[in-house]
């Protein structure tokens, strides 16, 4: 792991932000509906990435010796999956994603499903040097992706009423109220093995950085 002064800067950069704007979802996310923010795989990737956050800073100010390897490494797969999916759904209808199609403020949207990631994807393979057994890593992400996926359906679909769509309603994202359960298995499952195939695109970056840019003595 790197260390110095211009490192302990970036990573508290990036616990400020993501304990902001988890903190903002906390205030003004809405609970109007069962779930609140945390309905939306966006909001776990934040929570997530705060949490790797506060870690990090423990371990390099000397509070822990832990490195939460595995779940370092699928946060920032996680990260991809939320910045893939929501980029490609937006464009390709934005109502998909949005109550309305409009985007919201236009920081918290570039933050949640761009900038945010990349923070933690850049410590996760450049400071960090994570990747380095994936057995953790694939537990923690098959695990991560199991639960939501219990989450959404039987438990924030069965309790909300909207969204709407041609087979159901209440599950979070609008575009999977369109989708019988088969297909929605499909969906889930295609994810799932896209965050695999992600999981070990990330582990070779994170290998040839190594072996490329190899951390100096005493750093």
């Amino acid at each position: 792991m790197m260390t110095g002064k211009p490192v302990l800067i970036y990573r508290w950069v990036v616990f400020l932000l993501a304990a902001g704007y988890c903190l903002r979802t906390i205030i003004y996310g809405g609970f109007d509906s069962f779930g609140g923010p945390f309905r939306f795989l966006t909001i776990w990737a934040l929570f997530a990435s705060f949490f790797c956050a506060s870690r990090m800073m423990a371990l390099m100010e000397g509070r822990s010796d832990r490195r939460w390897d595995g779940f370092v490494s699928m946060t920032a797969v996680i990260n991809t999956m939320v910045v893939f999916l929501y980029w490609r759904l937006y464009f390709a209808d934005p109502t998909s994603v949005t109550p309305d199609g409009e985007l919201a403020a236009w920081h918290l949207e570039l933050y949640l499903h761009l900038f945010g990631p990349l923070l933690q994807w850049i410590d996760s393979v450049f400071i960090h040097r994570s990747y380095r057994r994936l057995d953790g890593a694939l537990a923690w992400l098959v695990g991560v992706i199991a639960v939501y996926v219990a989450w959404a359906e039987l438990v924030v679909g069965p309790m909300n009423g909207s969204p709407a769509g041609t087979v159901t309603s209440g599950l979070p994202y609008r575009f999977l109220n369109n989708l019988d359960w088969a297909d929605r298995a499909v969906f889930y499952a295609s994810n799932l093995v896209t965050g695999i195939l992600l999981l070990f695109l990330f582990s070779g970056i994170a290998w040839a950085v190594r072996r490329r840019f190899p951390v100096p003595a005493g750093i």
